[in-house]
């Protein structure tokens, strides 16, 4: 009899064929049950999976509906900011002597365009006033790095619309303040460099001389041509007017904003009034020929056109309207975006955008991305638009801050040869001027990027926008006051100290400057070197807690909202106020729980799901019984 070697033992072949047998035999009974026990589809399955692919992919025209909607807002939105605050902004641009000053000149490249929500309509009044000889190129240059920092407001105001949720309103507002901190940063190194050298305005009328131009035809906007249909049909402006007031013409001011078309397309021997041609547009034909006066007639008519109402009620209506658009838009859109960016697919296109290229290649992967920014921006004609629509992509976790920030550098290279093609497209006598201010918005981003981009550690927009929004997503209201300091007050108050003289703003601006720079120090050597400083300096605590803690000013602003919300709640009887129980809590649970109920709006850190976890083992499936 033959036998199998097994381990070491003798095992009789027959034994061994009766028990492989019996093995494939209970094998082939355990693959049976299981295909018995496999589900079997229903016509009613596959119904329901054909109505949710049919939704999923109703959801891509959805999204690309809301996205039109979301830009013709941010239009009228910009349209709105110019009838409200237009005439004002061409108040302040023409007072020259004002903007000689360079620190005058950056705030009132803030506030105007934070006025007008428009940096090419900024950047148009500035090289009227230069090719008309009002202002040097020098002494624009500071407006120049005014208006960009003021475009940027306008993704700082759509992240608010993300406040809902905290994860991503943290993640929104940092992506949306990247923009500002590398803006104010690299105005802060560059202005000195400018005032002291003139080296920015130096390389563009370099550039513009070695160079024969010739005016063009202007660039086709994509973007206009998609959203003009419609944006036209709501509002029309003429922005002629804010030129005019700012180059001094005073018959400007007591012309409407909103354009007003000419009716009747008749001949007549009577001439026109005054009143009635005044706004009329420069598309139309609307004027004196000897005595015979002719009008024709443009098809295209917009909302406002007959309304009666003063430019200022125009755009406050446009303001409130375009804003509730907006903010609808946008949290639809993070909805359609969460429903199709989910599982998966989220964590494929998180890993193609986010991931860099292999060593020793991975320096050029921000390059890379800084390359799609500027052509983004350069098809679709708005660095605002282009932005804007990043920030509820980074609000959901798709873009890390990392990756937005090279695409937002990019953005302002975009934007920049923008404004080269359409200075190009000048008329001849403002060709030189506005090829020159241009240029100089280009080297301003160009040295900026050089500042802020190409060594890791010099990557400070990233750190100061990420503690921004930890800040944001713990305090709320820190997202209003710091667009309310940053775009309104402060440059308000430093161009009222520049009006006083350079004595007064080195006076202001001197110590300011030299407690600001002691601080970050200080702040340094706390978190790297403690052991250096004296005892007193190791921490903040010596000072009031309001000089170096929210606490106290969160406290105070959620007692207001309280008392404003609901003041007669407060002295209802039937109300009755539930305050935690932390007698038998732990100090450390007890201090959260204290800080929790402080700032009602301040959760938790963790938050603890009400359902309950499910743990789902894999691979400890059995034949034949239920899975563990």
């Amino acid at each position: 009899m033959s036998c199998l070697n097994v381990l070491g033992f003798c095992i009789p072949e027959c034994l061994f064929l009766n028990l492989q047998s019996n093995n494939v035999k209970k094998s082939e009974h355990c693959v049976a049950e299981n295909v018995l026990d496999l589900p079997t589809k229903t016509s009613e399955d596959r119904r329901g999976e054909m109505s949710s692919l049919f939704i999923s992919l109703l959801r891509i025209p959805l999204l690309l509906l809301l996205l039109y909607g979301f830009v013709c807002s941010l239009d009228i939105l910009s349209s709105a900011f110019q009838l409200a605050g237009g005439k004002v902004a061409g108040d302040i641009f023409q007072d020259n002597a004002i903007l000689s000053n360079p620190v005058a000149g950056l705030m009132v490249g803030i506030l105007v365009t934070v006025l007008v929500q428009s940096s090419s309509t900024s950047t148009s009044i500035i090289v009227s006033l230069v090719s008309s000889g009002l202002l040097e190129v020098k002494s624009a240059v500071p407006i120049i790095m005014g208006s960009n920092i003021g475009t940027s407001v306008t993704n700082t105001i759509v992240a608010l619309m993300q406040a809902g949720e905290r994860n991503e309103f943290k993640r929104a507002f940092a992506g949306a303040t990247v923009h500002d901190c590398f803006n104010w940063l690299s105005v802060l190194v560059l202005l000195p460099v400018e005032v002291a050298s003139g080296l920015v305005s130096y390389l563009a009328r370099v550039t513009v001389s070695s160079f024969q131009l010739h005016s063009g035809q202007e660039a086709p906007e994509l973007l206009k041509t998609l959203t003009e249909p419609f944006t036209k049909l709501i509002i029309q402006l003429d922005k002629s007017v804010i030129t005019g007031i700012a180059l001094g013409d005073e018959s400007m001011r007591n012309h409407s904003l909103v354009k007003v078309w000419c009716k009747s397309s008749s001949f007549s021997s009577v001439n026109v009034t005054a009143a009635a041609a005044q706004n009329c547009s420069t598309e139309l034909h609307c004027g004196k020929d000897s005595d015979l006066t002719w009008i024709t007639q443009n098809i295209s008519r917009h909302l406002f056109v007959d309304s009666g109402l003063s430019d200022l009620a125009v755009g406050l209506i446009l303001l409130a309207s375009s804003l509730m658009v907006l903010c609808t838009c946008l949290l639809l859109i993070v909805k359609v975006l969460n429903s199709l960016l989910k599982g998966q697919v989220a964590k494929v296109i998180e890993g193609v955008i986010n991931t860099d290229f292999p060593y020793p290649l991975g320096w050029l992967s921000g390059y890379l991305a800084m390359l799609m920014g500027a052509g983004m921006t350069f098809i679709i004609q708005s660095s605002s638009v282009f932005t804007s629509a990043l920030t509820p992509l980074i609000g959901i976790g798709v873009i890390s801050l990392n990756r937005a920030y090279p695409l937002t550098l990019g953005s302002n290279i975009g934007t920049t040869t923008t404004a080269i093609l359409a200075a190009l497209a000048s008329p001849r006598e403002k060709l030189p001027a506005a090829c020159q201010i241009a240029l100089c918005h280009f080297y301003f981003n160009i040295f900026g990027i050089l500042l802020w981009y190409p060594v890791p550690l010099t990557r400070l927009p990233i750190r100061m926008a990420s503690a921004l929004g930890e800040c944001t997503a713990k305090y709320r209201w820190f997202a209003v006051l710091y667009l309310l300091v940053c775009f309104l007050l402060l440059p308000c108050l430093v161009f009222g100290i520049s009006l006083a003289g350079w004595q007064a703003m080195v006076g202001v601006g001197a110590p300011f400057a030299a407690l600001t720079i002691f601080i970050l120090l200080v702040n340094l050597m706390q978190s790297h070197s403690p052991t250096h400083l004296p005892k007193t300096l190791r921490s903040w605590d010596f000072l009031p807690q309001w000089m170096h803690s929210l606490k106290p000013l969160d406290k105070l602003i959620t007692k207001t909202t309280a008392l404003c919300c609901s003041p007669a709640r407060l002295n209802d009887p039937d109300v009755v106020v539930v305050t935690p129980d932390t007698t038998n809590i732990k100090p450390e649970s007890k201090k959260q729980t204290e800080q929790w109920y402080d700032n009602p709006a301040l959760s938790l850190p963790e938050e603890i799901s009400s359902e309950p976890r499910v743990f789902r083992l894999r691979g400890l499936e059995r034949c034949n019984s239920t899975p563990l």
